[in-house]
């Protein structure tokens, strides 16, 4: 058994070491066979002999060279000719906004009808109770003092309540017996009798002659204290005027209430008006009368120059409007200084009225807001208090709710039909 074993492991071992032959050969045979040593010469020193690698290609040259044309060199070689970048395309400016649409204001007389509509659906409480309280049969005193406290609440005033009062207590008297169709004829006489159907109610725009002698604009100055709608009623104005067919300039002399230049521009613009305005803060006289200056050079119809809203306490503020005026008549004179009233103020407009009057000339009156809940009579009172006359209302914010105020328009609708 052992001598078995012993022969195995020869076995193995034999055919190990064969196979190991085997391989060894094989390699041997796939080596190239090694070149033949050159002669040593023993006077000369062996200088062994390195083979650069091929050059790389320069830019230009070709990989290889045809075997029949000699190599060329970067010189003979053409570049490529680098084609020229395109050109970017010019980019665009944001294009200008574009100028606004000019707007045909609404003419003049289609305005009247809607006051009356207007004011009838505001107003007419007051004509209502007088006609009410005129329609008892027996008329004491009682009656008379309601009669009175209905025209005092409406703000016609303590002066123009008793005079109204007193006229009515003498018609009746005569009258006698009283039809509802003979007390409206009555109310509505004396109504007009008290607001006053005579006074010249346009607003006076037509042209003047100038300190030089040359014919100038006519000019027109608004006034007022802030919040009565003074700017906006100024842009209106200019819609009036313009669709009477005048050319106008604006001076936004209102340089104290931020932005308000920017709105008197924009009514400006809608209509086709041109604006001179400052800089915030600037001198106020100084834009006036750069405003007519212009009007003047433009031949322009009108200019209206929008004051600032300035307190009437601010005895200060108050001087300075008047600098405003004196800076304006260089040029020649004015043709309107319009106060524009609050007319839901009541009896405290009356007394912005007082002290406007005293600084500036007032030639007319301006109420705004004559649909809300303001009351009629203070037309009266306002008109008694200064002198002048209300030239115009407004009756809504809408940009031709400005309109000239007609004394039987208004009456009419207080009463009714």
């Amino acid at each position: 058994m052992e001598i078995v074993i012993l022969a195995v492991v020869i076995a193995v071992v034999v055919l190990g070491a064969i196979s190991g032959l085997v391989v060894s050969g094989r390699k041997k045979k796939q080596l190239p066979p090694s070149p033949p040593a050159a002669p040593v010469t023993p006077s000369a020193p062996v200088t062994p002999s390195v083979t650069a690698p091929p050059a790389e290609p320069q830019v230009g040259e070709e990989a290889e060279a045809p075997s029949d044309e000699s190599r060329r060199t970067i010189e003979d070689t053409p570049l490529p000719v680098a084609e020229a970048p395109e050109a970017e395309a010019p980019v665009a400016e944001p294009a200008a906004p574009p100028a606004p649409e000019i707007e045909v204001p609404e003419p003049t007389a289609g305005r009247l009808v809607r006051l009356r509509a207007r004011l009838s659906r505001s107003q007419n409480s007051l004509g209502k109770g007088l006609l009410t309280l005129l329609s008892r049969e027996h008329l004491d005193e009682d009656t008379w003092e309601e009669i009175e406290e209905t025209l005092l609440t409406a703000d016609v005033g303590v002066a123009p309540t008793q005079e109204l009062v007193e006229r009515l207590r003498e018609r009746v008297k005569v009258l006698g017996t009283r039809t509802p169709a003979d007390l409206r004829t009555l109310l509505r006489e004396e109504l007009l009798a008290l607001i006053g159907t005579d006074t010249d109610r346009s607003v006076h725009t037509a042209n003047g002659v100038g300190n030089g002698g040359d014919e100038i604009p006519g000019v027109v100055m608004v006034v007022g204290v802030n919040g009565t709608g003074k700017t906006t009623t100024t842009g209106k104005l200019a819609r009036v005027l313009v669709a009477d067919g005048k050319s106008v300039v604006l001076g936004a002399a209102d340089t104290f209430r931020a932005a308000a230049a920017d709105q008197l521009q924009t009514w400006g613009e809608r209509v086709g008006a041109r604006t001179v305005r400052g800089p915030e803060g600037g001198d106020p006289a100084s834009i006036a009368f750069d405003a007519v200056k212009e009007g003047i050079a433009e031949s322009a119809d009108v200019v209206l120059i929008d004051t600032a809203g300035r307190l009437h306490t601010k005895t200060g503020l108050m001087d300075e409007l008047g600098k405003v005026k004196r800076v304006v008549e260089k040029h020649g004179p004015l043709g309107e200084v319009l106060l524009v009233l609050d007319a839901t103020t009541g009896q405290n407009g009356l007394v912005q009225a007082r002290v406007f009057a005293e600084v500036v000339d007032i030639t007319g009156v301006v109420l705004t807001k004559l649909d809300g809940t303001a009351k009629g009579g203070i037309i009266v009172a306002v008109q008694r208090e200064l002198g002048v006359p209300v030239k115009l209302v407004g009756l809504g914010e809408g940009a031709d709710d400005l309109a000239p105020f007609e004394p039987e328009a208004f009456v009419d609708a207080l009463i009714g039909d």
